[in-house]
Parts: structure tokens; C-alpha cells; sequence
């Protein structure tokens, strides 16, 4: 009894400092935000911080593994119902509208979702398998069905994932580069996706036009 009772205290506190760090994060940036800084706004002492968390990476670590949790579970309500190309469609946009909303409406947020995917902290690159386990399920049941053409589910998903990689990384959601807009680079890879018997065209388009999509 006692020990669960310590474990949720401890819970409860460790939830507090990640709040803080994620009100500081939204008012001046991780960058900016030091350990003397969350515990202040935790009412703490920075010593009694370092009892929960090693280090700050540590806490940023945690304040963001929240953020890619949202993508998550965005991209897997996103595929419930429809072919396996409108559930990838639908999978992988919803990613990019919440990493496009985050930038447009907590820009300071978002900035933290950029450095844990460019440094390769571990809960993005847990994240990034959880997303590359869910686009490869979508392609093996669409093999499975017929729709998509036979080959390797994972290296297909490598090569999807890659493709959409402009509209799907934090780093690259806002490109001022000149690029197809998402339905049209969705459209070529459902081209390459799905399985046509030989000698018969493929209609980049016909599998995604907007009224499947909004179906889903």
C-alpha cells in the first residue's frame, strides 16, 4: 500500500514538472528554458527536479513524447473504414495537418518536435517505428486484398514514407520550395502502389480523388 502511494506521489510530481516545462516551452522556447526555470514554475528546487529527471534533455524528452503520442493515435483513428490506399491517404495526412497546425499555432512547440527528430532523441525514433508499423500493416492487408502490387511491405513502406517525407518531417512541413501539393504527391505513390494486372495503365489519380478521401 504504501508503495503505491509513493509511486503516485512520484507520478504526480513528475507530471508537474512536465507541465512547467511545457508552459516555459510555449513562452520562450526550450531552448531558452533552464532546469532553475521549470522548477521556479513547478514551485520546487532544482535539486529536488534532478530527483525525478537526470537532466534536462530528460525532461524535454518527456514533454515531448506527448506531442508524437497526439500524432500517433491521430494517425491510427485516421484509418479505421476504406480501401488500404484511402487509409494511408487518411493515416498520413492526418500527421501532416497536426504537425502543420502546431507550427502555425505553437510554433515553440513545434520547434521541440523539430530538434528530437533531427537528433535522433529516442522517443521520436520510437515514434517514427510505431508510424512505420501502422503505413506497414496498411500495405500488407492491401496486398492481402489485392489492391496493392505484391512485393516487400517494409521496403514499400521505406519507400512511401520517403516520398511524403516533405509533408510528414517537422524540419520540412513549411518548405518555401516549390513542391506538388499533398494529394498530388499521394496520388503518384498510390500510382506505384497499386497493383495493376500486366499490360494494363495505371491512373495516378483515380484512386485518390477527393471524394474518396472524404469518405474515409
Amino acid at each position: 500500500m504504501q508503495e503505491r502511494i509513493r509511486q503516485a506521489r512520484s507520478s504526480c510530481i513528475r507530471r508537474r514538472i512536465i507541465q512547467a516545462a511545457i508552459r516555459l516551452h510555449r513562452e520562450i522556447g526550450f531552448k531558452k528554458t533552464t532546469v532553475a526555470d521549470i522548477a521556479r514554475a513547478a514551485s520546487m528546487s532544482p535539486a529536488n527536479v534532478y530527483r525525478f529527471f537526470p537532466s534536462k534533455q530528460a525532461i524535454d524528452e518527456a514533454a515531448v513524447a506527448d506531442l508524437f503520442e497526439q500524432v500517433s493515435a491521430a494517425a491510427t483513428l485516421a484509418v479505421r473504414g476504406g480501401s488500404a490506399l484511402e487509409r494511408l491517404t487518411a493515416a498520413l495526412r492526418a500527421i501532416s495537418q497536426l504537425h502543420e497546425h502546431r507550427l502555425e499555432n505553437d510554433s515553440n512547440r513545434h520547434e521541440l518536435v523539430v530538434a528530437a527528430v533531427r537528433e535522433n532523441w529516442p522517443v521520436a525514433l520510437s515514434h517514427t517505428d510505431r508510424i512505420r508499423g501502422l503505413v506497414r500493416a496498411i500495405i500488407a492487408a492491401g496486398q492481402a486484398s489485392g489492391e496493392l502490387r505484391p512485393g516487400n511491405p517494409m521496403a514499400m513502406t521505406w519507400c512511401l514514407l520517403e516520398a511524403m517525407d516533405g509533408y510528414l518531417s517537422p524540419s520540412r512541413i513549411n518548405a518555401a520550395t516549390a513542391r506538388p501539393t499533398f494529394d498530388e504527391m499521394m496520388g503518384f505513390c498510390a500510382g506505384a502502389l497499386r497493383h495493376a494486372p500486366w499490360g494494363q495503365s495505371i491512373d495516378l489519380a483515380a484512386d485518390l480523388r477527393p471524394k474518396a478521401v472524404a469518405q474515409r
